[in-house]
C-alpha cells in the first residue's frame, strides 16, 4: 500500500506539470483562453506551429513515460514482482498502471494549474510505451503508415492511439488490455467534457 500511494502521488505530480501553459506563457498567452481552450499539443500547434509547440509534445509524452518508469522502479521493491502474468496478481504491472493513470489524472486536473488541464492523450502514449513496449513500437508503424496513406498526421495519430488496445492483445493478457481500455476511458471523458463546455459557450 505504501508503494501504491507513492506511485499514485508521484504520477499525479508528474502529470500536473502544465507544460503547455508554461510554454505558452513564454509566448505571451494562455492556451486555456485561445483556440479550443485545451492546454495540450494540438491547440499549441494551432497557435504556434509545429516547431515551437514541439516542447509541449515531448513534455506531455515524458510525463507519462516517467510515471510508468516510476511504477517499474517502485515495483522492484515489491516482493514477488514479475512472478505472474495476470494484472491483479503482478505487483509490477499494477503499479505501472496506477502511476500512468495518476499521471493522466494529473494532466487532466493539474494541481499546479488550477485543475484546468488537457485530455491526457500524449501522457497516455508515454505511459503506454512502458506498459507494453512491443505494442507501442507497432503503434509507431501504424502511425507512419496511416499518416502516409491519409496524408494527415492527425488521422495517423488517432489510428495509433485508439488502436493501442488491439495491438496490445498480441503481447499481453486480456486483463491488462482491459486496464489499458480503462485508461483510455479517461480520454473519452475529457473529450465529452470539452464538448459540453463548447456547447455552453
Amino acid at each position: 500500500m505504501v508503494l501504491l500511494f507513492a506511485v499514485v502521488i508521484g504520477g499525479y505530480l508528474l502529470g500536473s506539470v502544465p507544460v503547455a501553459v508554461l510554454v505558452a506563457r513564454v509566448h505571451g498567452f494562455d492556451p486555456r483562453q485561445v483556440g479550443d481552450r485545451n492546454p495540450g499539443f494540438w491547440n499549441m500547434k494551432e497557435q504556434l506551429g509545429p516547431r515551437a509547440s514541439a516542447p509541449v509534445f515531448a513534455g506531455d509524452v515524458l510525463k507519462g513515460l516517467c510515471a510508468g518508469l516510476l511504477g517499474r522502479f517502485c515495483a522492484a521493491w515489491t516482493p514477488g514482482a514479475g512472478t505472474s502474468s495476470g494484472l491483479w496478481t503482478a505487483p509490477d504491472t499494477a503499479l505501472v498502471y496506477a502511476a500512468v493513470g495518476a499521471a493522466m489524472v494529473g494532466h487532466a486536473w493539474p494541481v499546479f494549474a488550477g485543475f484546468r488541464g488537457g485530455r491526457s492523450i500524449l501522457t497516455f502514449v508515454g505511459g503506454f510505451a512502458v506498459i507494453c513496449p512491443p505494442a507501442f513500437l507497432l503503434g509507431l508503424v501504424v502511425l507512419a503508415v496511416t499518416t502516409a496513406a491519409a496524408r494527415s498526421f492527425a488521422v495517423g495519430a488517432r489510428a495509433a492511439v485508439f488502436g493501442a488496445p488491439v495491438l496490445q492483445l498480441l503481447f499481453a493478457p486480456a486483463k491488462q488490455v482491459a486496464a489499458t481500455g480503462l485508461l483510455m476511458c479517461l480520454i473519452g471523458l475529457r473529450f465529452g467534457q470539452a464538448a459540453l463546455a463548447a456547447r455552453r459557450r
